[in-house]
């Protein structure tokens, strides 16, 4: 194989674990793909050159297969010694199969001996490309070299528009347009969420039967729009604001996270959840509030609660400052009451 012509369309191999998928969010509106399926317009293609960092007039590719790069810096000692003999152990094999190379990796010269892989042979890297659309690009790693080069590549952020697993795409701020599948892995990580889910749905089943005052403040807490809630807000539409939130469609769309953050407020006494309820809506309605030097105050007494949310509801907590507490709640339930 050529050592040059690094951008081919390799046979996919139908049978291999991992591939490249494109990502969609069918809750997240892409010109209407996300109807079909489709994270792009049909026969419409990414292509993305393996990145690199500049500095000084030096190239860096994010490559996964450099032990000198900076992560490996601040790694303790025992795990950096395993990360670079298995680099070596690749590097090694690769430049054997596609450059007639043989370099040993116990070798104390390794990589003045290394040609083609050398971490900064910008000739070799620059020419290290990814092509992708809506169907999977299987990445054979028992038969083509250039898939283990590009497998290392995407787990290290070399080629940004590829997410390094579907956990790591859910997650993103701005979702990315493909994911690295490791089937196991997607499996594993699916069943997970489907399990954290059910978990935190049947968690909101038993607030909604049993325990509607602390779904209230649940509710609060979680949903940004918390001054919605009014004691007279029926319950179902409590009850399907949080459903939204744990599946994602509320304000994080990260569903694992929306679940576990569910999961973990519900845990909380009541007074702790009726305190920060209290809190939240309270800065809403200026009666405590934040001035110039940081710190949270109550406006009609001008009393310091603290640098940020969860000081100023300790402070309420403290039975030292009951008459605030009490003239913040009743303003507080002045709202609700409406």
């Amino acid at each position: 194989m050529s050592s040059t012509t690094l951008v081919e369309m390799y046979p996919q191999n139908k049978k291999s674990k991992i591939a490249i998928r494109p990502y969609f969010d069918p809750k997240v509106d892409n010109m209407g793909l996300q109807n079909y399926g489709l994270a792009l317009f049909d026969g419409v293609f990414h292509e993305e050159q393996i990145a690199c960092l500049e500095l000084n007039g030096i190239k860096r590719y994010l490559t996964g297969l450099n032990e000198f790069a900076p992560e490996f810096y601040d790694m303790n000692p025992e795990d950096k010694d395993a990360k670079v003999k298995q680099i070596r152990q690749v590097v090694s094999q690769l430049e054997k199969t596609l450059n007639s190379n043989v370099v040993d990796p116990e070798d104390k010269d390794f990589w003045n001996k290394i040609k083609l892989l050398k971490p900064d042979n910008s000739t070799f890297w620059d020419k290290i490309k990814l092509r992708c659309g809506n169907d999977p690009v299987f990445l054979d790693m028992a038969t083509d070299p250039y898939d283990i080069i590009k497998l290392y590549a995407i787990e290290n952020g070399g080629f940004p528009m590829i997410a390094k697993s579907l956990e790591e795409a859910r997650s993103m701020n701005k979702p990315p347009k493909f994911y690295l599948d490791k089937l196991e892995e997607t499996a594993n990580t699916n069943t997970e969420i489907k399990k954290l889910r059910n978990k935190a749905a049947a968690e909101l089943q038993k607030l909604f039967d049993k325990n509607t005052n602390k779904l209230f403040y649940i509710a609060k807490i979680l949903d940004l729009n918390s001054v919605q809630y009014k004691r007279a807000t029926p319950n179902d539409i409590i009850y399907d604001n949080m459903d939204k939130y744990i599946s994602g469609e509320l304000v994080d769309r990260d569903k694992k996270k929306t679940a576990e953050r569910f999961i973990e407020v519900s845990r909380l006494d009541m007074e702790t959840l009726k305190v920060r309820a209290i809190v939240k809506d309270a800065t809403f309605y200026k009666i405590i509030a934040a001035k110039a030097d940081g710190f949270i105050y109550h406006m009609a007494s001008a009393t310091m609660m603290g640098r940020n949310p969860s000081d100023a509801g300790e402070f309420l907590k403290n039975p030292l400052n009951e008459q605030i507490l009490i003239d913040v709640q009743s303003q507080v339930e002045k709202h609700w009451n409406q």
